[in-house]
């Protein structure tokens, strides 16, 4: 049997921020993946997905990434329990074009479909159904992970490894790489939403609003306007929406009520100089948003239209221009609501810029003392590298911190070990459990040397 081949590649995040130089192996087996964990040097090695973490986590500098598309494959798809067996490396993208047909839905995607299901573990991704389903981690019934002796173990999460399941959820792979996984999907009637929009003229009345019959929907969140200012700060559109049943489609849709209609239509080229999204574009941009999309109730949208516009878009990222961009995103406490306002009025008085802004209510969390969710509120916004963000940053973190905050890690490119450990307190819990696994430090990435994670 041949070597995985191995190249020396630049790696940055989806922000495009922070590149460092590694050795890529591209394993096709978990004997391939044990092979290269065992082979690694002083530098460790780190497992990548499709590189859809906003900063440094799928890094290693000077040491080993392993490219994990190249575990692709789906064993086996249970119509009637819902679950499915599958490799680390298969895509949210490729499970939801093979799960619909069988009418089962995957319970919690992210604002894009190219995230890989190892990715979505280590990060514990959530997305719009927070409130009712939880996040990805939730959903996992067994992994099989290569630690750092070689080995091979799998995990449960009420089983005799309970404790490194839950740290390996959320643990952004420092504690073994994910090659399998066994997930319990929930069955649908179509692959159709049933979507309430509400046009909401300022921020007050947009998250008084969001925080009334969430319970109803199984999806919520709102975009607001990070531009416009007075009388009509933060103003927004609230989107909601349940599953559409077979009822609720026109005839023409019930013929295929299951149909993936998630096109990729273009590939941004890597042409935009810096400073594209200012003062003038995002305010043009956030016109046009709030414009396109009056309050109307009970539209039936596809998946693109009410989960995923942004993957109409290959590389949107390239928009940013070369020096890329900044996702800020935390999570603060229900109850401390007034954060929201505080930091979108310090962006404004910094003059700092972001169109894509996103705004949801987080349910329970779960037991892993990484993960990010918990119940509150949790901002998101995209703003271009530029002076005076990293000081607006700063600021943002003392406040964040200070209302019982955290950042998100699969985000997050540019905060201190001190934040970290402010926000998350089961910090030294997950520590010890990756300590035990992992005495060597063989799993290390730039985000966690950055962020003296371990």
């Amino acid at each position: 049997m041949t070597s995985p081949a191995s190249e020396t590649r630049t790696l940055h995040g989806w922000g495009r921020t922070a590149p460092t130089v590694a050795t890529v192996i591209t394993p096709r087996t978990p004997e391939e993946v044990a092979a290269a964990v065992k082979a690694a040097g002083r530098r460790g090695i780190i497992a990548r997905g499709l590189g859809r973490s906003y900063g440094d986590p799928a890094q290693n500098a000077g040491g080993t990434v392993l490219d994990m598309t190249g575990l692709a494959r789906i064993h086996t798809i249970d119509a009637d329990s819902g679950v499915v067996d599958l490799d680390a490396g298969v895509s949210l993208d490729t499970l939801m074009r093979r799960a619909l047909p069988f009418g089962l839905w995957v319970p919690v995607l992210p604002g894009t479909r190219q995230v890989t299901i190892g990715g979505a573990i280590g990060a514990d991704i959530h997305g719009k159904a927070h409130h009712v389903v939880g996040s990805f981690g939730n959903h996992v019934e067994a992994m099989t992970i290569v630690l750092a002796d070689g080995s091979t173990r799998e995990l449960t999460p009420e089983g005799p490894d309970a404790e490194l399941f839950w740290a390996t959820v959320g643990g952004m792979g420092l504690t073994g790489v994910i090659v399998r996984a066994r997930l319990k999907l929930h069955h649908v009637e179509t692959a159709y939403f049933k979507v309430d929009t509400e046009q909401i003229d300022n921020l007050a009345d947009l998250m008084d609003r969001q925080t009334r019959d969430d319970e109803k929907y199984a999806e919520s969140v709102s975009w607001f306007d990070a531009v416009t200012t007075g009388e009509h700060f933060g103003r927004g559109l609230l989107t909601r929406a349940n599953h559409a049943t077979l009822a609720d489609l026109t005839p023409k849709q019930r013929r295929d009520p299951l149909k993936f209609d998630a096109p990729q239509l273009l590939t941004v080229p890597d042409v935009f100089p810096p400073g594209m999204l200012n003062r003038v574009t995002g305010r043009l941009f956030s016109e046009l948003w709030y414009r396109k999309s009056p309050t109307k109730l009970g539209a039936i949208q596809n998946i693109t239209q009410f989960l995923h516009p942004l993957d109409i878009a290959g590389e949107w990222n390239r928009g940013y221009g070369p020096h890329g961009f900044l996702q800020y995103q935390f999570v603060v406490p229900l109850e401390r609501g007034d954060v929201i306002r505080t930091v979108l009025e310090r962006m404004t008085e910094a003059g700092q810029v972001s169109a894509l802004n996103v705004l949801k209510r987080f349910g329970e969390g779960n037991r892993a003392p990484l993960s990010f969710p918990k119940p509150g509120w949790t901002l998101c916004v995209d703003i271009p590298i530029g002076p005076g963000l990293n000081e607006l940053c700063e600021d943002l973190d003392r406040i964040v911190l200070d209302a019982g905050g955290r950042h998100y890690l699969a985000k997050e490119s540019r905060t201190t070990p001190e934040a970290i450990r402010r926000g998350y307190p089961r910090l030294e819990e997950w520590r010890t459990v990756r300590a035990a696994v992992d005495p060597a430090g063989v799993f290390a990435s730039d985000l966690a040397r950055r962020l003296e994670l371990i």
